[in-house]
């Protein structure tokens, strides 16, 4: 353990050495911004490199270093960096102006976008995060059934204001619904869940992402739903992460038909943006016609730089093939990389489904040496070990990735 700990500490020194001017910008920082930063998860110890430029799957920072980025902005960069359909789509709309202030047919056609793709969506309103899609969900749920008890699991993260890690329910930053806990893919935690009879709604995503990339099994899911479905339940799929599984989300993929489903993330092409739409039952509550008395208040939630590049990414980017192939490959990226760990007999594994993975560790000086070793030849994986693909990274990054945690694995024994 001394010699991890000492390790760690070389590792530390190493960098700072070796960006100098993140050092500078970081003091700078931290006199402005409690912690150097406006996004927790991006600090990293001794602290975080600033970029400069972002490009495809390569990241750039202020000493001039270059990174082929595994985090995908934590899913949301699914397309790689500054897409040039992105680009041209959004350039082209600011020709006509950008704060609106109204309604426009844009956000029309992206609506039908979303209903056409996500079978479980018959209508839809929009957000300017998945945050916010979830609150927005929560809501629509209680008021819905006219209960008060919001189901969760233990790890799942739904937002900075819905965070349920392992210490339970008690994240002093959480909104103050009556959250009731269960434990992720456990089915005997159902019956403690369910027995709960004013459980009005249950959020849950099928692979957890901010959890460790955790997938539940097809099993749980199918009786979760049932559970909801005989109790009065409204179920709640957070598809913030999990919808770039397949073209239909990771609903398609597990055979699910949620009450209301949560998006946010890639779909706007790296742009702002969040969505919550399922049965119209349900969202029929916003709709004054038919005597639903539900507002939704948001200054930006149909701005027409997101809309824009929403429309663009769904009618020109995800096609199913490249879908499939960036899911594909990180199915063979995970199980490279646990086995080289395994082969070097070193207590790191990897969890996930398709282009979301993570590495994990009894401890943590393995994963912080995991992360400075590849961080200094060049390959830039989440802190806590979270990987998820672009459509920009190719094989031969893959193969760089593998070869470098392979050797370092081998080199620590």
């Amino acid at each position: 353990m001394d010699n991890l700990a000492s390790a760690v500490e070389d590792a530390h020194e190493r960098y700072t050495r070796t960006h100098p001017e993140s050092a500078a910008l970081d003091r700078r920082a931290r006199e402005v911004l409690p912690g150097g930063n406006t996004r927790s998860v991006l600090h990293f110890d001794p602290f975080p490199f600033r970029v400069v430029r972002a490009e495809g799957a390569l990241l750039t920072d202020v000493d001039g270093h270059t990174y082929v980025d595994f985090c995908g902005n934590y899913t949301a960069g699914l397309l790689g960096h500054s897409p040039v359909g992105i680009e041209r789509a959004i350039t082209e709309v600011l020709h006509h102006g950008w704060a609106m202030g109204a309604t426009h047919r844009t956000e029309i056609e992206l609506a039908e976008l979303l209903c056409e793709r996500f079978a479980a969506i018959e209508q839809v309103r929009f957000t300017n995060s998945g945050t916010e899609a979830n609150l927005m969900a929560i809501g629509t749920a209680l008021h819905h059934t006219g209960r008060t008890g919001v189901g969760v699991f233990d790890r799942a993260y739904h937002g900075g204001v819905l965070s349920f890690g392992d210490g339970g329910l008690h994240h002093p930053l959480n909104v103050p619904h009556r959250f009731v806990a269960a434990t992720f893919d456990d089915l005997d935690s159902l019956d403690d869940l369910f027995a709960d009879d004013d459980l009005g709604c249950v959020l849950i995503e099928t692979v957890q992402g901010s959890g460790g990339c955790r997938p539940a099994s097809g099993e749980f899911l199918t009786e979760l739903e049932l559970r909801c479905q005989d109790n009065g339940t409204m179920l709640i799929l957070d598809e913030v992460m999990t919808s770039r599984l397949s073209p239909g989300g990771a609903q398609e993929l597990f055979g699910l038909t949620p009450d209301l489903t949560t998006l946010g993330k890639y779909i706007a092409g790296g742009m702002t943006f969040g969505a919550f739409g399922g049965r119209r039952a349900l969202m029929s509550h916003f709709d004054p016609a038919t005597g639903g008395t539900l507002t939704q208040a948001g200054t930006f939630n149909n701005n027409i730089v997101s809309m824009t590049a929403a429309v663009h990414t769904l009618r020109h980017e995800l096609e199913p093939d490249r879908l499939r192939a960036v899911n594909e490959r990180g199915e063979r990226l995970r199980a490279a990389l646990d086995d080289a760990f395994t082969a070097a007999e070193i207590p790191l594994w990897v969890t996930g489904l398709g282009s979301m993975l993570n590495v994990h560790t009894d401890g943590p000086e393995h994963l912080e040496l995991f992360f400075h070793a590849m961080l200094a030849d060049g390959h830039y994986v989440a802190r806590r070990g979270f990987i998820a693909l672009s459509m920009a990274v190719t094989d031969d990054h893959c193969d760089q990735l593998i070869e470098s945690s392979t050797t370092w694995a081998r080199s620590i024994r």
